[in-house]
Protein backbone atom coordinates (compact mmCIF):
# COMPACT_ATOMS: atom_id res chain seq x y z
CA UNK A 1 0.00 0.00 0.00
CA UNK A 2 1.53 3.38 -0.98
CA UNK A 3 2.32 5.89 1.75
CA UNK A 4 0.01 8.86 1.99
CA UNK A 5 1.71 12.12 1.05
CA UNK A 6 2.61 14.08 4.15
CA UNK A 7 2.11 17.46 2.48
CA UNK A 8 -1.30 17.27 0.84
CA UNK A 9 -3.58 20.15 1.79
CA UNK A 10 -6.81 21.94 0.99
CA UNK A 11 -7.26 25.66 0.33
CA UNK A 12 -10.68 27.29 0.60
CA UNK A 13 -10.58 30.63 -1.21
CA UNK A 14 -12.94 33.46 -0.19
CA UNK A 15 -16.29 31.65 -0.09
CA UNK A 16 -17.98 34.51 1.75
CA UNK A 17 -21.58 35.38 2.50
CA UNK A 18 -21.52 38.72 0.63
CA UNK A 19 -20.65 36.94 -2.62
CA UNK A 20 -23.71 34.66 -2.48
CA UNK A 21 -25.96 36.74 -4.79
CA UNK A 22 -23.18 37.61 -7.23
CA UNK A 23 -21.38 34.31 -7.91
CA UNK A 24 -22.73 32.02 -10.62
CA UNK A 25 -24.07 28.83 -9.01
CA UNK A 26 -22.71 29.78 -5.57
CA UNK A 27 -24.71 27.04 -3.82
CA UNK A 28 -23.04 24.37 -5.95
CA UNK A 29 -19.61 25.64 -4.91
CA UNK A 30 -20.69 25.27 -1.28
CA UNK A 31 -21.87 21.70 -1.93
CA UNK A 32 -18.54 20.65 -3.43
CA UNK A 33 -16.58 22.44 -0.72
CA UNK A 34 -18.57 20.72 2.04
CA UNK A 35 -17.92 17.34 0.44
CA UNK A 36 -14.22 18.10 0.09
CA UNK A 37 -13.96 19.31 3.70
CA UNK A 38 -15.69 16.17 4.98
CA UNK A 39 -13.21 14.05 2.99
CA UNK A 40 -10.30 16.13 4.30
CA UNK A 41 -11.46 15.44 7.87
CA UNK A 42 -11.58 11.69 7.27
CA UNK A 43 -8.20 11.65 5.52
CA UNK A 44 -6.57 14.07 7.99
CA UNK A 45 -5.73 16.56 5.25
CA UNK A 46 -4.91 20.02 6.66
CA UNK A 47 -7.23 22.84 5.59
CA UNK A 48 -6.39 26.51 5.02
CA UNK A 49 -9.00 29.18 4.33
CA UNK A 50 -9.11 32.86 3.51
CA UNK A 51 -11.57 35.69 3.43
CA UNK A 52 -11.14 38.69 1.17
CA UNK A 53 -11.36 41.96 3.09
CA UNK A 54 -13.59 40.47 5.82
CA UNK A 55 -14.54 43.88 7.24
CA UNK A 56 -16.26 44.86 3.97
CA UNK A 57 -17.16 41.50 2.44
CA UNK A 58 -18.10 39.50 5.50
CA UNK A 59 -17.25 36.14 7.01
CA UNK A 60 -16.98 32.77 5.29
CA UNK A 61 -20.50 31.49 4.55
CA UNK A 62 -22.31 29.93 7.48
CA UNK A 63 -22.59 26.47 5.90
CA UNK A 64 -18.79 26.09 5.85
CA UNK A 65 -17.84 27.62 9.21
CA UNK A 66 -18.46 24.45 11.28
CA UNK A 67 -16.26 22.48 8.87
CA UNK A 68 -13.49 25.06 9.21
CA UNK A 69 -13.26 24.96 13.01
CA UNK A 70 -10.09 22.86 12.79
CA UNK A 71 -8.52 24.75 9.89
CA UNK A 72 -4.80 25.24 10.34
CA UNK A 73 -5.26 28.86 9.28
CA UNK A 74 -8.31 30.99 8.45
CA UNK A 75 -6.72 34.25 7.37
CA UNK A 76 -8.07 37.57 6.25
CA UNK A 77 -6.40 39.08 3.20
CA UNK A 78 -6.55 42.07 0.92
CA UNK A 79 -4.30 40.58 -1.75
CA UNK A 80 -6.16 38.62 -4.39
CA UNK A 81 -3.90 35.58 -3.97
CA UNK A 82 -4.25 33.35 -0.92
CA UNK A 83 -0.44 33.19 -0.93
CA UNK A 84 -0.22 35.74 1.90
CA UNK A 85 2.34 35.50 4.73
CA UNK A 86 -0.16 33.88 7.14
CA UNK A 87 -0.58 30.94 4.76
CA UNK A 88 2.78 30.95 3.00
CA UNK A 89 4.61 30.38 6.31
CA UNK A 90 3.09 26.89 6.43
CA UNK A 91 4.68 25.92 3.12
CA UNK A 92 8.29 25.05 2.40
CA UNK A 93 9.56 25.44 -1.16
CA UNK A 94 12.12 22.73 -0.37
CA UNK A 95 9.28 20.31 0.40
CA UNK A 96 6.70 20.65 -2.40
CA UNK A 97 3.09 20.16 -1.37
CA UNK A 98 0.03 18.94 -3.22
CA UNK A 99 -2.49 21.76 -2.88
CA UNK A 100 -6.14 21.52 -3.86
CA UNK A 101 -8.08 24.75 -4.36
CA UNK A 102 -11.79 25.51 -4.33
CA UNK A 103 -13.43 28.89 -4.14
CA UNK A 104 -13.98 32.15 -5.92
CA UNK A 105 -13.42 33.85 -8.22
CA UNK A 106 -11.85 31.38 -10.62
CA UNK A 107 -10.24 34.05 -12.82
CA UNK A 108 -8.96 36.27 -10.00
CA UNK A 109 -8.16 34.86 -6.55
CA UNK A 110 -8.09 31.19 -7.57
CA UNK A 111 -5.89 31.99 -10.58
CA UNK A 112 -3.45 34.18 -8.66
CA UNK A 113 -3.19 31.67 -5.79
CA UNK A 114 -2.52 28.86 -8.25
CA UNK A 115 0.15 30.79 -10.13
CA UNK A 116 1.90 31.73 -6.88
CA UNK A 117 1.88 28.15 -5.58
CA UNK A 118 3.10 26.76 -8.91
CA UNK A 119 5.87 29.37 -8.99
CA UNK A 120 7.09 28.06 -5.63
CA UNK A 121 7.23 24.48 -6.89
CA UNK A 122 4.00 23.04 -5.49
CA UNK A 123 1.60 20.75 -7.37
CA UNK A 124 -1.82 22.40 -7.61
CA UNK A 125 -5.19 20.77 -8.22
CA UNK A 126 -8.16 22.96 -9.16
CA UNK A 127 -11.52 21.30 -8.60
CA UNK A 128 -13.60 22.28 -11.61
CA UNK A 129 -16.76 21.48 -9.66
CA UNK A 130 -15.59 23.73 -6.82
CA UNK A 131 -14.76 27.06 -8.45
CA UNK A 132 -16.88 29.82 -9.95
CA UNK A 133 -16.99 33.52 -10.86
CA UNK A 134 -19.58 36.25 -11.14
CA UNK A 135 -19.48 35.86 -14.93
CA UNK A 136 -19.72 32.19 -15.84
CA UNK A 137 -17.87 32.85 -19.10
CA UNK A 138 -14.69 33.54 -17.08
CA UNK A 139 -14.52 30.02 -15.67
CA UNK A 140 -13.46 27.93 -18.70
CA UNK A 141 -10.93 30.57 -19.73
CA UNK A 142 -9.38 30.57 -16.24
CA UNK A 143 -9.30 26.77 -16.03
CA UNK A 144 -7.70 26.44 -19.45
CA UNK A 145 -5.06 29.00 -18.55
CA UNK A 146 -4.28 27.24 -15.26
CA UNK A 147 -4.05 23.88 -17.03
CA UNK A 148 -1.53 25.38 -19.46
CA UNK A 149 0.44 26.84 -16.54
CA UNK A 150 0.78 23.35 -15.04
CA UNK A 151 -2.15 22.97 -12.63
CA UNK A 152 -4.22 19.77 -12.64
CA UNK A 153 -7.86 20.57 -13.37
CA UNK A 154 -9.98 17.73 -12.04
CA UNK A 155 -13.17 17.00 -10.09
CA UNK A 156 -13.75 16.61 -6.37
CA UNK A 157 -14.50 12.90 -6.57
CA UNK A 158 -11.43 12.20 -8.70
CA UNK A 159 -9.25 14.14 -6.25
CA UNK A 160 -10.73 12.38 -3.20
CA UNK A 161 -10.06 8.93 -4.67
CA UNK A 162 -6.56 9.98 -5.73
CA UNK A 163 -5.89 11.01 -2.14
CA UNK A 164 -6.88 7.53 -0.95
CA UNK A 165 -5.06 5.62 -3.65
CA UNK A 166 -6.27 2.26 -2.32
CA UNK A 167 -9.63 0.83 -1.22
CA UNK A 168 -7.76 -1.16 1.41
CA UNK A 169 -7.10 1.81 3.68
CA UNK A 170 -9.19 2.11 6.83
CA UNK A 171 -10.58 5.50 5.78
CA UNK A 172 -12.15 4.03 2.62
CA UNK A 173 -15.47 3.19 4.27
CA UNK A 174 -15.88 6.74 5.60
CA UNK A 175 -15.01 8.25 2.22
CA UNK A 176 -17.38 5.89 0.40
CA UNK A 177 -20.12 7.08 2.76
CA UNK A 178 -19.42 10.74 1.95
CA UNK A 179 -19.35 10.05 -1.79
CA UNK A 180 -22.64 8.16 -1.53
CA UNK A 181 -24.24 10.90 0.60
CA UNK A 182 -23.33 13.55 -2.00
CA UNK A 183 -23.95 11.38 -5.08
CA UNK A 184 -27.13 13.09 -6.32
CA UNK A 185 -25.81 16.57 -5.59
CA UNK A 186 -22.50 15.76 -7.29
CA UNK A 187 -24.30 14.79 -10.51
CA UNK A 188 -26.24 18.05 -10.43
CA UNK A 189 -23.12 20.13 -9.70
CA UNK A 190 -21.14 18.44 -12.49
CA UNK A 191 -24.00 18.84 -14.96
CA UNK A 192 -24.17 22.56 -14.27
CA UNK A 193 -20.61 23.70 -13.63
CA UNK A 194 -18.78 21.46 -16.06
CA UNK A 195 -21.14 22.35 -18.89
CA UNK A 196 -19.03 25.51 -19.22
CA UNK A 197 -15.70 23.71 -19.69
Amino acid sequence: MPDKPTRRLSNICDIQEKFRPAIWEYEKIITTTKKMLRAAQILNIPVYATTQNRARLGETCTELLPLLENAVEHAEKKAFSMWVPELRRHFNPGMPSEIVIVGIESHICVTQTTLDALREGHKVYILADGVSSCNKEEIPIALERLRREGAVVTTSESWIYECMGDAGIEEFKGIAGVVKEYSGQTKEVLGTLLSKI
